[in-house]
C-alpha cells in the first residue's frame, strides 16, 4: 500500500514509544509491517535522496509530536513517551494529527516560532492552521515547508549545543563570530583565554580586520531552566572594565532573564546578548555546523524576453 502520510502516523508512532521504542529506526520496520509497506515501497527515497519516504515522514511525525510536549528528547536520537504523551493515549484517540496537536500550547507556539523566523517579539495567541495548508499557493507552501525545516533543524541544533563541552562551546562561538565577519573573518584575529583563571572573559576577538577595536566574549552553556541572571551580567561588565574594554557579546544556550536585560540599558558598556534560539538561527544564518543538502529554484518568465525591441 501506499505510504502513509505524517499525520497518519503520529497516532502509531506514539504507541510504539510507548511501548519502549526509543527512536525513529527502530520505529521504522513495525509501521512497515503495521501498514503492509513493501520493500521497494519502503525504500523509495525523498527528493534529496538522503533518507527513505517512510523514514522521513516518521521522523516528522515525531518532530511534531514532541513539539506539542506528548515526548521529550533527553538526548539527540533518543526519545521518550512523557505523561502528557500517555494520558493521550489512555483517552484513546482515534487519531493524531494536527488539530488535536493544536490542543497543546507547545505546539502552537512552536508553529508560530516558525513563522517568525528570528524575530523576538511576543508568540501570537492564536492557533494556527494545519502547518502546510492544500489550499496554499505553490510559493506559499514551499515559504512555509522552509520555515518548519529551519526551525526543527534551530531546535536539533539546540540540543547538539547544550551536548558540548564548555571548552568546545566556547570555540565554536568564536568561530561564528570570525563567520560573520569579525575579525575581518580571519580565525587568526580572534583568541580563546586560559580555561582557568580566565577572569570571566572566554574568548576575544578583533572588531575588524585591521584590529582597531576588541569585542570580548562570555559563552555560558547552560540547561534551558538555567537563565543568566543580572549577577552574571554584572561579573561580565566587571571583567571588561577591568581590560579597559567597552564592547562585549554573552551568549548562552539558555536565556536571559528580564532583569539581565534590563540592567543592560543603565550601563554605558556596549553588550549585545545572544540566548540559545538567536544563537542556532545566526549558526544557520551564516553556515557554522550545517549544511545545505539540497536547493530549490523557483523560476518565472522573463516578461522582457518577450517583449518586441524597437529597431
Amino acid at each position: 500500500m501506499a505510504i502513509p502520510d505524517y499525520e497518519t502516523l503520529m497516532l502509531p508512532t506514539l504507541k510504539l514509544f510507548a511501548e519502549g521504542a526509543t527512536n525513529v529506526a527502530q520505529c521504522v520496520p513495525k509501521l512497515k509491517k503495521m501498514y503492509g509497506i513493501s520493500d521497494d515501497e519502503a525504500a523509495e527515497l525523498i527528493p534529496s535522496g538522503r533518507v527513505t519516504v517512510l523514514q522521513s515522514r516518521t521522523h516528522w511525525a515525531r518532530t511534531y509530536l514532541s513539539k506539542a510536549g506528548l515526548l521529550s528528547s533527553p538526548r539527540r536520537n533518543q526519545h521518550v513517551i512523557t505523561e502528557a504523551g500517555k494520558k493521550l493515549l489512555s483517552e484513546n484517540p482515534e487519531k493524531i494529527d494536527n488539530a488535536t496537536l493544536a490542543r497543546f500550547s507547545g505546539f502552537t507556539e512552536w508553529i508560530v516560532q516558525s513563522r517568525q523566523g528570528d524575530s523576538d517579539s511576543p508568540l501570537s495567541p492564536s492557533i494556527p492552521e494545519a502547518p502546510i495548508d492544500d489550499s496554499q499557493t505553490p510559493e506559499d507552501a514551499i515559504e512555509t515547508a522552509h520555515s518548519l525545516l529551519n526551525a526543527a533543524l534551530r531546535d536539533e541544533l539546540q540540543t547538539l549545543l547544550q551536548q558540548m563541552t564548555p571548552q568546545r562551546f566556547e570555540r565554536l562561538i568564536l568561530e561564528l563570530l570570525i563567520a560573520m565577519g569579525y575579525g575581518g573573518g580571519d580565525a587568526s584575529n580572534g583568541q580563546l583565554t586560559k580555561v582557568v583563571g580566565d577572569g570571566g572573559i572566554d574568548g576575544v576577538i578583533h572588531e575588524d580586520a585591521l584590529g582597531l577595536d576588541a569585542v570580548y566574549i562570555q559563552a555560558k552553556r547552560y540547561a534551558p531552566e538555567n537563565r543568566v541572571s543580572r549577577p552574571d551580567i554584572q561579573r561580565f561588565i566587571g571583567s571588561l572594565t577591568g581590560e579597559g574594554a567597552t564592547k562585549g557579546v554573552f551568549v548562552t544556550t539558555s536565556d536571559f532573564s528580564k532583569e539581565a536585560q534590563e540592567y543592560l540599558h543603565r550601563v554605558q558598556h556596549r553588550i549585545v546578548l545572544i540566548n540559545g534560539r538567536r544563537l542556532a538561527q545566526l549558526m544557520i544564518q551564516h553556515g557554522v555546523g550545517v549544511r545545505t543538502h539540497r536547493t530549490y529554484v523557483v523560476q518565472g518568465v522573463d516578461e522582457a524576453f518577450f517583449t518586441d525591441s524597437p529597431e
